[in-house]
C-alpha cells in the first residue's frame, strides 16, 4: 500500500513538474490580454455566460437576449482598446523639496513622436495616493501638450508622482488598457524646522575635543615633561626646564577626540500619544540635526528604519522624509539602541528622542549602554507641554511640548 501511494506521489509531482513551466508560459502570454477586462468587465463576461447556460437548458428567451446583449458589450468594447500610440512624457516637479505646507506645482509635458496622428485620449497621473486625469487632445506628429496640476504638501512625506499612464477603454468601463510612457518622480515633503544657535546643538564645550586617558607625545592638551630619547620631535623640547636642570625634557600631551553626536530617534507607534506628537518628534530631530551639520560636528541619526543619511542637510531632511511609525521591531528601546548604535564611533554625547509615552526607566535603559565620560540628553515629546528640564542619575531629561521652544531650550541646555 505504501509503495502504491509513493507511486501516486512521485507521478503527481512529475506532472508538476512537467506541467507548472507550461502553465507559467501560457499565464505570461494570457496575461496582459486578460488584464484589460475590468472587474465590471469580468461581471459582464460571467453574467452573460451564465444567461446563455440557463437559456440552453430551460430554454428561456429572455436568458438568451440577456446573454446575447451582455457577450455583444464586451465584444464591442474590446474595439477601444487597439490601436498603437507613441507618446513622449516628461514630468517636472517645481521645487522638488519643500516644507509642510509650502506650495509644490508640478508640470506634464506630452509630445508625439510618432509620424501619425493620434486621437484624443486620457492620461492618469499617480501623485502620492490619488490620481490626476488628464484629457488629452489630437495630437499631429511632433506636437506638444502641457498640463500643470499642483501637489498637496499638507503632510511630511515621500510623494511619488507618476508613472504616466495613457489610458485606452469603452465608456462603459469594461475594457481598459493603460500603458507607461515616463517614469516616477519623487517629491520630498520635509518637517518643519527652527534655526539653532551656532555650536549649541552640539552641547560639547571643548571646541578642540573631549580630552581622553590616553598620553601621546603630540596633541593640543598639555600633560607633563619627560626626559628626552632620541627621535623625540625637537619642536616639543622644553628649553626652558632643559636649562635648568641640565637635562632634555620634552612636553607630554593627553590625546584629544573630535566631538561626536549620536541622536537616537524612536519611531515605535506606542511611544507616541498622537500624529502631531509622532511629526513633532521628526521636527525636534530635524531641527537639531541640521544645525549639528552645519557646525560641522561628526554626527550619525539612527531610527528603528535603520541610519540616516546625514553628509548634508538636505540628505538627512531627505531620510526624515521617510520616516513612518513602526511596531514592536525590537524586545526593548534598550536592544534597539544597542543593535543601531554598536558600530558607529564612541560618541561624546547622545541624544534620545522619543514620545511622551517613553518612561523614565527607558531613557536610564539607553543611558546605561554608554560610558560615564559620554554626555546624555533625552527629549520627551509631548505636545501642548510647557518646556520642563529635570536630572536623573547623569541624565537631562527634557520635555517639549512646541517647536517653537526648541531654540529657548538648546540655548538653556549649552549655557
Amino acid at each position: 500500500m505504501q509503495r502504491f501511494l509513493h507511486s501516486i506521489r512521485r507521478f503527481f509531482t512529475a506532472v508538476g513538474n512537467i506541467s507548472m513551466p507550461v502553465v507559467g508560459a501560457v499565464w505570461r502570454a494570457l496575461a496582459p490580454l486578460l488584464r484589460i477586462v475590468t472587474p465590471a468587465g469580468w461581471l459582464v463576461l460571467i453574467l452573460g455566460g451564465i444567461a446563455l447556460v440557463l437559456s440552453a437548458i430551460y430554454g428561456w428567451q429572455e436568458f438568451t437576449y440577456l446573454g446575447t446583449v451582455l457577450l455583444a458589450a464586451a465584444l464591442i468594447s474590446m474595439l477601444f482598446v487597439f490601436g498603437r500610440a507613441s507618446y513622449g512624457v516628461l514630468i517636472e516637479l517645481n521645487p522638488r523639496r519643500v516644507v509642510v505646507g509650502d506650495r509644490a506645482m508640478g508640470r506634464m509635458l506630452v509630445t508625439n513622436t510618432g509620424a501619425r496622428n493620434l486621437p484624443p485620449t486620457r492620461m492618469e497621473l499617480p501623485v502620492g495616493r490619488g490620481v490626476a486625469e488628464f484629457q488629452l487632445p489630437a495630437m499631429k506628429p511632433k506636437e506638444e501638450h502641457e498640463e500643470l496640476f499642483a501637489v498637496p504638501t499638507h503632510k511630511r512625506a515621500v510623494i511619488v508622482a507618476g508613472p504616466a499612464e495613457s489610458v485606452k477603454g469603452d465608456q462603459l468601463g469594461l475594457m481598459r488598457r493603460a500603458l507607461k510612457w515616463a517614469d516616477a518622480v519623487d517629491l520630498f515633503v520635509h518637517p518643519k524646522t527652527v534655526r539653532l544657535v551656532p555650536s549649541a546643538a552640539g552641547l560639547v564645550r571643548d571646541l578642540e575635543g573631549q580630552v581622553s586617558k590616553k598620553i601621546t607625545n603630540n596633541d593640543i592638551a598639555f600633560h607633563a615633561l619627560r626626559p628626552y630619547v632620541p627621535g623625540d620631535d625637537r619642536r616639543y623640547v622644553h628649553w626652558r626646564t632643559s636649562a635648568r636642570i641640565g637635562q632634555l625634557m620634552v612636553r607630554q600631551f593627553e590625546e584629544t577626540r573630535r566631538s561626536q553626536l549620536t541622536m537616537i530617534h524612536a519611531t515605535r507607534n506606542d511611544l507616541y500619544a498622537s500624529e502631531e506628537e509622532f511629526e513633532l518628534a521628526i521636527s525636534v530631530t530635524a531641527s537639531i540635526a541640521s544645525q549639528v551639520i552645519l557646525d560641522g560636528t561628526q554626527m550619525n541619526v539612527v531610527s528603528e528604519s535603520g541610519m540616516w543619511r546625514t553628509a548634508t542637510v538636505t540628505s538627512m531632511l531627505d531620510s526624515s522624509s521617510r520616516l513612518e511609525p513602526v511596531g514592536s521591531a525590537y524586545s526593548s528601546m534598550r536592544a534597539f539602541a544597542r543593535q543601531m548604535t554598536r558600530r558607529l564611533p564612541a560618541p561624546s554625547v547622545v541624544m534620545t528622542i522619543a514620545g511622551s509615552q517613553m518612561t523614565t526607566a527607558d531613557f536610564r535603559s539607553i543611558q546605561s549602554l554608554f560610558g560615564a565620560d559620554t554626555s546624555q540628553v533625552a527629549f520627551r515629546i509631548q505636545a501642548g507641554a510647557e518646556p520642563k528640564f529635570s536630572a536623573v542619575a547623569g541624565l537631562t531629561l527634557i520635555t517639549i511640548g512646541a517647536l517653537e521652544d526648541l531654540p529657548k531650550v538648546i540655548r538653556g541646555l549649552a549655557a
